[in-house]
């Protein structure tokens, strides 16, 4: 869904960017062009419209502030309109580490609740959160060593009956095992999948609900359902009142835009989506970076997030800081490659860097050749000096056939790679430069990264 909706959006992003003057005409091919992209990524005809309508007429009508162009404050307009659509506000889930908090996660068959647990409790143990999960699922077979096995690789332990086949029981016991824990400080409960329609199903999760006395009630919703979503989340919030919702695969949906928005219609909150199928591939949803991403603006601030999780505490701090400063060395991105590959795929890392993350759209294998390129880059600085790693500037000639001899590569790919590492540091300067501007000017930062 990102990649097809995303490389449709791009496309009528650059006939703005590339026409000479833009008109009435103009912005009605435009209209027709964003109406098609909505559609195509299956969001409801009427949410299509009623945006197209929106951004039509604020381009053609609205008073165009003071030193911004038509050109720009279309672009300005379309990108808060699809913030509008697509999410509203960013609302993050908040828990306090000091207290014992209880998310309760329920959904139907097969929407990913278990991957979703596993995920989740991945998330908030890099936030610093001891985690206990309880398996509630007493339905179907197997669901208590499919969750123990996921969650193995973290360390998190799973509460679970396998011989106990009221759901309600086991959760009491699990809530009590893990009240007796004084380093638990979140609880993680998995159910039974359940339909919108199975009413016996709901009035066992409105006892589950009342047992466990969750801090928050997180609805699991499968993207690939489409428009679908709106009527699953209504169900569902009529009989527990829902406090968040993930999405999952929304990865791989067409579908995608349809169960975005039509979630977002509800008014319920879309808290995190899960992009890719390891215990990492979990990010937070902020409508403003969501869009961004989309358009081709990179995600400046979920790259450092990712960058920080990826690194030792002792790392941080220095990667931090040289994201910030635009003073990224090959060393800097050498040590994030080491570790890349455990925290999420090269292909969403790059995807979130300005610049590349509009040509994400022209090239669908890019997560196979990532992969390729970055063991090539391992090998490559591998054969390097400390001197080189932390100045790019003194690779040149007889260091450059050295390199390639030591790496098995050649001096053109390590001529390469010194190339593409210069385009992506200039990047960062360049955005430097831009947050530094007062006022914002027209071709500064994209809407929604001042604050970064």
């Amino acid at each position: 869904m990102l990649d097809s909706l995303g490389s449709s959006l791009r496309k009528t992003i650059m006939k703005i960017r590339g026409a000479p003057i833009v008109d009435e005409k103009l912005i009605k091919e435009l209209m027709k062009d964003l109406e098609n992209a909505l559609l195509g990524a299956d969001v409801n005809l009427d949410l299509a419209l009623n945006m197209c309508d929106v951004v039509r007429n604020k381009a053609l009508k609205d008073n165009i502030p003071l030193g911004l162009s038509r050109r720009d404050y279309t672009l300005k307009v379309i990108y808060d309109e699809l913030t509008n659509l697509l999410g509203r506000k960013h609302d993050p889930l908040r828990l306090n580490p000091n207290e014992k908090s209880i998310l309760l996660l329920i959904g139907i068959q097969g929407s990913g609740k278990t991957t979703a647990i596993g995920k989740l409790a991945n998330y908030f143990q890099k936030r610093g959160f001891k985690i206990g999960v309880i398996g509630g699922d007493t339905f179907r077979p197997g669901a208590l060593a499919q969750l123990q096995q996921y969650l193995a690789p973290i360390d998190v332990e799973v509460y679970g009956d396998e011989k106990e086949k009221k759901a309600t029981n086991v959760i009491k016991k699990g809530l009590k095992h893990f009240e007796r824990k004084k380093n638990i400080n979140l609880i993680l409960i998995d159910t039974t999948g359940r339909h919108k329609e199975e009413k016996s199903l709901l009035k066992e999760m409105q006892s589950i609900a009342k047992v466990s006395s969750p801090t928050e009630i997180v609805l699991v919703v499968d993207a690939t359902i489409g428009q679908q979503a709106q009527a699953q989340a209504d169900a569902f919030n009529r009989a527990t009142p829902l406090g968040s919702i993930i999405l999952t695969k929304l990865d791989g949906s067409a579908k995608g835009g349809g169960a975005v928005s039509a979630v977002s219609v509800t008014g319920a909150v879309i808290r995190f989506y899960g992009d890719g199928e390891k215990i990492q591939d979990l990010e937070e949803f902020n409508p403003t970076r969501f869009v961004g991403s989309l358009l081709g603006m990179g995600d400046l601030e979920g790259l450092v997030t990712k960058v920080n999780e990826a690194f030792d505490e002792e790392d941080t701090a220095e990667i931090r800081d040289a994201f910030k400063k635009g003073k990224i060395t090959l060393r800097h991105f050498q040590k994030q490659m080491e570790t890349a590959n455990k925290q999420s795929s090269i292909g969403k890392l790059v995807s979130k860097i300005p610049g590349v993350s509009s040509m994400m759209g022209q090239q669908p294998n890019l997560e196979e050749e990532s992969q390729k390129g970055m063991k090539r880059f391992l090998a490559i600085c591998g054969s390097m000096t400390d001197e080189e790693l932390d100045d790019a500037r003194i690779i040149k000639g007889k260091r450059i056939q050295r390199i390639a001899r030591g790496s098995g590569t050649s001096p053109q790919e390590v001529k390469q790679l010194l190339k593409q590492f210069n385009q992506m540091t200039k990047q960062f300067k360049a955005m430097r430069k831009m947050r530094g501007r007062r006022g914002g000017a027209p071709g500064g930062l994209p809407p929604g990264f001042e604050g970064l």
